[in-house]
């Protein structure tokens, strides 16, 4: 079964907002991740996002673009991801049992973590110049 994914990146002074996903979670534990989550039945990409960021950290977006499709065909996961650069409200984790920690991080502190995928450094240097 296909899984679809709205994923977030949300980028403000250079620095890119991250989240530890919990050692405990079934996938990719205890990497830093960015925030997002699965579509639900019939609903559209966009109400996705706003749903997650609000969920997950309390913020609802209101500056968005698509950056890509990413399709994962061995884990049968389509991850449609979006650059956030402005929202209302205040980030924070709304989900510490997803998320054990959340933070800002400039590229190269970003490029140091244990990422959850291997395409993120190449794409956090496009968004946060």
């Amino acid at each position: 079964m296909l899984h679809e994914v709205v994923a977030a990146l949300i980028v403000r002074s250079q620095k890119i907002l991250l989240g530890q996903r919990s050692a405990t979670r079934t996938f990719y534990p205890d990497v830093w991740d960015v925030f997002g989550g699965h579509m639900e039945p019939g609903e559209q990409q966009a109400a996705t996002l706003l749903r997650e960021l609000a969920e997950e950290l309390g913020i609802t977006p209101t500056e968005w673009t698509v950056l890509k499709t990413l399709h994962k065909p061995s884990e049968e996961l389509t991850v449609h991801l979006y650059l956030v650069r402005a929202w209302q409200g205040t980030p924070f984790n709304r989900q510490p049992e997803e998320h054990s920690e959340i933070g800002w991080f400039s590229l190269a502190e970003a490029n140091q973590l244990r990422l959850a995928d291997p395409s993120y450094p190449t794409l956090f240097e496009r968004h946060l110049k």
